[in-house]
């Protein structure tokens, strides 16, 4: 089953707690503190594969938890970091964040990778927070919590030449001659159902990737006939061949037909409308002896500087002219701009300032990284660690900010999983 959409859910692994320790060793009194570090969560990674050429795997699992990170151990030994979670995806995915449509990776070489939720970092143990005025700190950090979030997938067939065309106008079974694919070929509409690649194998060792396309029809540019999903394959191949029933045996006219299709590239993509096309004029061996058909469809052609090239798709007839047209055209082409590969790398999300708001109970609920990083890495049942947060705390003038938006004694505060009552 071809499957070109996913949905599904990641989250990183948790940093490892710090470790709270001391020394104890003969002779050595009083000992100083030697927590380790708690080890990094893993990575969430996504993993282009040339090996899987569908989302199917994804329909059946979309929840993806890294490992947390291990814990601190005492003699500052550091916890273990936890093994990345690995997911691949077909080569062509496009990953974009489900909460703001942002785009995160577009992997199109295989092996291509991209960190989609980066491993929370380990706690500190207390070895780091002796100072001269407390030189034995019984508290560590919590480890980071990982990040977690939705993403969504949708697979882009990467080819060098894409088969466009309205039903039965003998795409498949242009693909079927010049490849070993295999697609359905029937005298009905939509018997292709599902996008299908094939290799096309010239002379001299040259090979190109053909992709058939099932038919599209009017109102493609709007959904009609799963136009949006058929039309997306088409946004990457370097060139188009517009196929066309010249015969008319289905009461067609191909530029009709041509001029039909073209107004839904446009609606959909300015870029796509753009897209070098060849224009194939198939099915010439129902015309005998009358070529006015042809004739017609060339001189329209001709005066747009398209190129016509008739064809039987059934015997082979000028395939072999049509594909060394197509070989020159793919040579020839040059990716645009905003096409050229780049590297795909992590971005950490930005960090914005917290965030005061009333939730509907009346608390106030304070967001933003850096204090829900604060109270989730704090152990509150170490009175040093509850110090330490509240030295944070006033740092931070947080105080001065709820006052400002109302807050009294006795109201509530809630942060991350905790909440808190406030007194001034």
């Amino acid at each position: 089953m071809f499957i070109d959409k996913a949905r599904i859910f990641v989250q990183s692994g948790k940093g490892g707690d710090g470790m709270s320790s001391f020394r104890h060793e003969k002779f050595v009194p009083k000992g100083g503190p030697n927590g380790g570090d708690g080890g990094q969560g893993g990575d969430v990674i996504l993993v282009a594969d040339r090996n899987i050429n569908t989302l199917l795997d994804f329909r059946y699992r979309r929840l993806f938890k890294a490992k947390p990170g291990g814990r601190g151990l005492s003699s500052n030994k550091y916890g273990r970091d936890a093994m990345p979670l690995i997911i691949p995806v077909p080569v062509g995915t496009i990953v974009k964040e489900e909460s703001n449509g942002d785009l995160l990776a577009d992997l199109r070489v295989d092996g291509q990778r991209v960190v989609v939720a980066k491993g929370g970092r380990g706690g500190r143990g207390n070895w780091h927070f002796r100072t001269s005025a407390n030189r034995t700190p019984t508290f560590a950090e919590k480890g980071e919590p990982g990040e977690e979030l939705w993403l969504q997938m949708e697979l882009k067939l990467l080819a060098d030449v894409g088969l466009l065309g309205y039903p039965s106008v003998g795409k498949s079974s242009i693909l079927c001659k010049v490849s070993a694919a295999q697609p359905e070929v029937a005298a009905y509409h939509f018997t292709t159902l599902h996008p299908i690649l094939g290799v096309v194998d010239l002379n001299d060792h040259r090979t190109l990737v053909m992709a058939d396309i099932p038919g599209l029809i009017e109102g493609a540019s709007e959904g009609v006939g799963l136009g949006h999903t058929f039309l997306r394959h088409i946004e990457r191949t370097k060139i188009l061949l517009h196929v066309l029933d010249v015969s008319g045996m289905e009461g067609r006219d191909p530029i009709e037909d041509y001029e039909k299709i073209n107004e839904e590239l446009v609606k959909y993509s300015e870029k796509l409308a753009h897209k070098k096309q060849i224009i194939v004029a198939n099915k010439v061996d129902l015309l005998g002896d009358n070529r006015e058909a042809l004739t017609r469809l060339e001189a329209y052609m001709g005066e747009r500087g398209n190129e016509v090239y008739p064809i039987c798709a059934v015997t082979g007839e000028g395939l072999d002219v049509l594909l060394e047209r197509v070989w020159t055209e793919v040579e020839a082409y040059q990716a645009e701009a905003e096409e050229k590969e780049e590297e795909v790398i992590y971005r950490a999300k930005d960090t914005k300032d917290f965030v005061i708001t009333r939730a509907s109970d009346g608390a106030f609920v304070i967001t933003g990284s850096r204090i829900e990083n604060l109270v989730a890495m704090t152990n509150f049942d170490d009175d040093q660690s509850v110090r330490r947060f509240q030295r944070i705390w006033r740092y931070m003038e947080l105080d001065k900010l709820l006052q400002e938006k109302g807050i009294c004694d006795g109201n509530t505060v809630r942060i991350y999983e905790m909440e808190f009552e406030y007194h001034a």
